[in-house]
């Protein structure tokens, strides 16, 4: 690692040195971080699984997420909207998850809230949470992990929006971990091969 924040991997590419040497770490740097992601459907899974990274690594959920994804159905939301009671047992019972209860009944609820907000009106949960986009004009390249900040002042607002509308597990730092996966923001600092 550098003192800039950035790793050279065994395939000769710098990349930010939070990849470390895990694979699947790497090909998620590679392929996903930091790259525009729309659809509702597609938000909602990634807001479901960072609300479950709260107070974990982020590779423990990335290493979990096709087991997730199958106990969660895909994040589709009618579906996940639907789960009862026994549903949360299920869950609860589920190795290949995190289960943490809370964690699980707020993401059903955060699918009927998202429900509400789409079924008349189809994109409005991509909507909501790019229309917190920062402005990237004039906006720095981070020259280090340093410089990455945790939370802005976008990611509180989106949050307070979020949870105004009935979502949970949508905090502030949450929200820009959120932003960072999901291309609203481009934390990929400078030396690294994606920051290109």
């Amino acid at each position: 690692m550098t003192a800039s924040g950035i790793r050279i991997g065994d395939d000769g590419r710098a990349r930010c040195a939070w990849v470390g040497d895990d694979a699947e770490y790497r090909r998620y740097h590679d392929e996903e971080w930091g790259v525009p992601l729309h659809g509702d459907r597609e938000l909602f899974e990634k807001m479901s699984l960072e609300g479950f990274q709260a107070g974990l690594s982020w590779i423990t959920i990335l290493r979990r997420r096709p087991t997730f994804r199958a106990a969660f159905r895909e994040f589709d939301l009618a579906t996940v909207a639907g789960f009862d009671d026994a549903d949360v047992e299920r869950l609860m019972g589920d190795p290949g998850i995190i289960r943490n209860r809370a964690k699980i009944e707020a993401t059903i609820s955060n699918a009927r809230v998202a429900v509400d907000l789409t079924t008349d009106d189809p994109g409005a949960l991509d909507r909501l949470i790019w229309s917190f986009r920062p402005d990237h004009v004039g906006r720095p390249r981070p020259a280090s992990l340093a410089e990455v900040p945790a939370v802005t002042v976008e990611a509180t607002a989106l949050s307070r929006a979020l949870k105004k509308s009935g979502f949970r597990f949508v905090g502030p730092t949450t929200m820009y971990a959120l932003m960072q996966s999901a291309g609203l923001v481009d934390d990929h600092v400078v030396g690294c091969w994606r920051a290109a």
